[in-house]
């Protein structure tokens, strides 16, 4: 699974983590998420999240 990262502040959605604190479970593709989902450090949405080429 791609992990993606915020071009706002650089905060990296890592789907085998998820976001705990987010209600997001560990292993939730970045696709899966629900459209209302914000970076949890700085706030924006999903659209300022880019994928990372590994």
């Amino acid at each position: 699974m791609k992990k993606y990262k915020c071009t706002v502040c650089g905060w990296i959605y890592d789907p085998e983590v998820g976001d705990p604190d987010g209600g997001i479970q560990p292993g939730t593709p970045f696709e899966d998420l629900p459209d209302d989902w914000v970076c949890p450090l700085c706030g924006v949405g999903k659209d300022e999240m880019e994928p990372i080429e590994e």
